[in-house]
């Protein structure tokens, strides 16, 4: 519990700091082997998916296979491609360390492009 209310306030901050206009989430997937993983997991979300909501700011989720093929357009491409292309669409030098912050940001790049496609369909 004392964790769940440390990530709650922690993105209660981010929020407040940045005024995000949305959330970006990738969807649960836990191998059957690891359903503790998952259960944890599906706590951590549940405290962000809450502060994004106490702020209404919606909140969308999108599959790491999708995340995949939106970057590199291959749903299934190793972890190494997604960070070369998360550093090609950024320009950055580097990989970005550690490997969630390059997952996030995978994230990010999708909900944008995404975002921005539907937009230009909506015109």
């Amino acid at each position: 519990p004392e964790r769940l209310l440390e990530i709650h306030s922690g993105i209660g901050e981010i929020i407040r700091a940045f005024q995000p206009t949305a959330v970006a989430l990738e969807q649960l997937y836990s191998h059957y082997k690891r359903p503790q993983t998952a259960i944890l997991m599906g706590h951590a979300r549940g405290v962000i998916c809450l502060a994004a909501a106490q702020a209404a700011i919606p909140v969308e989720h999108y599959a790491a296979t999708q995340v995949k093929r939106i970057l590199t357009g291959n749903g299934r491409a190793p972890k190494t491609q997604v960070q070369l292309a998360i550093c090609r669409e950024l320009n950055l030098p580097q990989i970005p360390e550690p490997h969630d912050v390059a997952d996030a940001l995978a994230i990010a790049i999708c909900h944008v492009y995404l975002h921005a496609r539907a937009e230009t369909l909506k015109q």
